[in-house]
């Protein structure tokens, strides 16, 4: 395929649980900061572990402000306008669904990866002895509250109504998609993230839609073909008449794509509303490599693959410290208190189950627990506490990425973390690693725009090195310590729960 004009663009999304993102990148896979749009959105929760959003909110309010920021960009810059927006790409948030009618509309909200309402569905269904280890060899996923087939499962026993009137299932980023073009398909990314894919093949796996309990026509078919926009007077866009639109990929996949982790040795973390660790991995020269149960095993596409974990509690948790622990509305003078703070001196140790946790061990029914609390506890003392203790989660599963991969990783970071520089000093400590701060912050933004790029035969240039924290061999031999409480008391807790019948 001949490389693409040096003066097209590229359109990019990035579909997310906190907000919706647009911009236009170049030729090189170089992000046009003046094109930049947001939308807010908003989770909708509840004490029963309830995680949705408003489906057509989200798939047409929200997408459309956002594009239509970017492209009132567009037409006001004399460089760009005129210039051919050749391709579009999307990330999406992984793991979630919504029920289609017969007539096409959304019956349902979204139910997000943080919905937590089928832990008990998931149980059932695991507790068959080696069933769960066996869908995770063949799916790369667990049997667990955030992936389908136990949302499905809690759908059917607790909205039986709702449930029969479905006919397709699919992610929020092929809802978009159906208002933005004529495409009907889901990517392989995105139906990687669902449980329901076999990771090998490629396709929707039978033994996991009967765990899931529907068929196989109830799903959209699989492909990363692109679609043509589809015009009409709720979006007006004509400059996109000729784009093509290409199948939205998950959000990790292509934050490893925008942050530039895809060689051998080289992990993207990310630390956002959740936070994960992933590598990529080609899935042609090693297609036998496979997660560890714990962790997962998802695809960038047919010949990429995408292993590591995820944890459900990372920047949520400093929003919820900022909000709730009477913490002095000035982010600049939060940041130089932490940055003093170079040792957890302040004695708690914490499990950030605020939100029901995923990787590395999946204690669904464990929540947030603070241990060592005194008269003496500063707000900044829990706020430096609940924040190393999701680094401390990301700190396991690296360990255990590090043993499948049997080599050492060398560490990108992208994300909300980026802001804090305190954070990604006390983030090398905890790994006792270096890591690197991607040159680009909006790295799932730039990954789909590069997933787009790649299959029209363009190449995005390497993004410049940027600032590298290197581990201080004090504090990283006291978070190391830090790390063997968090897992003692998890532990505790678990036991102290079956004890009481509670898991």
């Amino acid at each position: 395929m001949p490389r693409p004009d040096p003066r097209a663009l590229v359109l990019a999304v990035d579909i997310g649980t906190s907000s919706v993102r647009s911009a236009l990148f170049d030729a090189a896979g170089r992000r046009l900061p003046g094109t930049t749009g947001q939308t807010e959105c908003r989770l909708l929760r509840d004490v029963d572990g309830k995680a949705e959003m408003d489906a057509v909110a989200l798939a047409s309010v929200q997408l459309h402000g956002c594009l239509a920021q970017t492209l009132r960009r567009y037409r006001r810059d004399q460089t760009l306008r005129g210039r051919p927006i050749v391709a579009a790409g999307t990330s999406c948030f992984w793991h979630s669904l919504v029920g289609i009618g017969p007539s096409g509309d959304a019956l349902t909200t979204v139910y997000t990866w943080a919905d937590s309402r089928g832990a008990a569905d998931a149980a059932r269904l695991r507790a068959p002895a080696g069933v769960e280890a066996r869908a995770h060899r063949r799916t790369g996923a667990m049997l667990r509250a955030s992936f389908w087939a136990p949302k499905l499962r809690w759908l059917r026993r607790t909205q039986p109504r709702l449930f029969k009137n479905v006919e397709t299932w699919i992610s929020p980023a092929e809802l978009a998609a159906r208002y933005l073009t004529d495409s009907d398909q889901v990517s392989v990314s995105m139906a990687s993230g669902t449980g329901l894919m076999n990771y090998r093949t490629c396709r929707w796996d039978t033994e996991a839609l009967k765990l899931a309990g529907i068929g196989r026509g109830q799903l959209p078919a699989i492909g990363d073909e692109p679609g043509r926009c589809k015009l009409s007077g709720n979006f007006n866009a004509p400059e996109l008449s000729d784009t093509l639109w290409f199948p939205a990929i998950g959000d990790g996949a292509a934050s490893n794509l925008g942050s530039g982790a895809v060689r051998p040795g080289l992990a993207a973390i990310n630390v956002g509303t959740s936070a994960a660790v992933r590598v990529v991995v080609d899935t042609r020269q090693h297609p036998r490599q496979s997660a560890p149960l714990g962790l997962f095993a998802y695809r960038v596409d047919e010949r990429r693959g995408l292993l590591g974990g995820a944890v459900s509690n990372a920047g949520n948790l400093r929003a919820w410290c900022l909000r709730e622990l009477n913490l002095p509305d000035d982010e600049a003078a939060i940041e130089r208190a932490l940055a003093g703070r170079d040792h957890p001196r302040h004695g708690l140790t914490v499990l950030p189950f605020w939100v029901s946790e995923r990787a590395p061990t999946w204690n669904e029914d464990l929540r947030g627990a603070v241990l060592g609390l005194s008269g003496a506890t500063t707000s900044l003392d829990l706020l430096q506490a609940i924040t190393e203790a999701s680094y401390l989660r990301l700190a396991a599963i690296a360990r255990q990425l590090e043993t499948a991969q049997r080599r050492p990783l060398r560490f990108l970071v992208s994300g909300g973390i980026q802001q804090s520089p305190s954070s990604l000093q006390r983030l090398a400590d905890v790994l006792n690693a270096p890591v690197e701060a991607s040159a680009e912050p909006e790295a799932s933004l730039r990954g789909a725009a590069i997933f787009a790029l790649e299959k029209i035969g363009g190449k995005a240039q390497p993004l410049a090195k940027g600032t590298v924290y290197r581990p201080r061999k004090k504090a990283a031999a006291a978070y190391a310590a830090a790390r063997k409480q968090q897992e003692k008391l998890e532990r505790m807790m678990a036991g102290a729960g079956r004890a009481a019948g509670l898991a």
